[in-house]
């Protein structure tokens, strides 16, 4: 534990950024986990509109930093093919 004050206050800040990360990253994973599930059950509508969530979540933490903008950018791509792919 730190003894100087502005390092105190830099622990705290950088504990409550690590949570605000972790729940993030774990909205995202499940958001993603979503549109592998409707597309496992070949649900055409249940995989569109959580592909349009986890879209919307991958360019929200490419955004904020939490990943690089190609990997948000090479998910989107991924998961849409899939989801293309129910409807054939």
């Amino acid at each position: 534990m730190p003894n100087i004050r502005s390092q105190i206050k830099s622990a705290r800040k950088n504990e409550k950024r690590r949570e605000r990360r972790a729940a993030q990253k774990s909205a995202l994973r499940t958001a993603l986990k979503s549109v592998e599930l409707a597309v496992a059950t070949n649900d055409l509508a249940a995989a569109q509109g959580a592909y349009k969530l986890a879209a919307k979540k991958l360019d929200k933490a490419a955004t904020k930093g939490l990943i690089h903008k190609n990997e948000a950018a090479r998910r989107k791509s991924r998961l849409a093919q899939k989801v293309n792919g129910v409807t054939a």
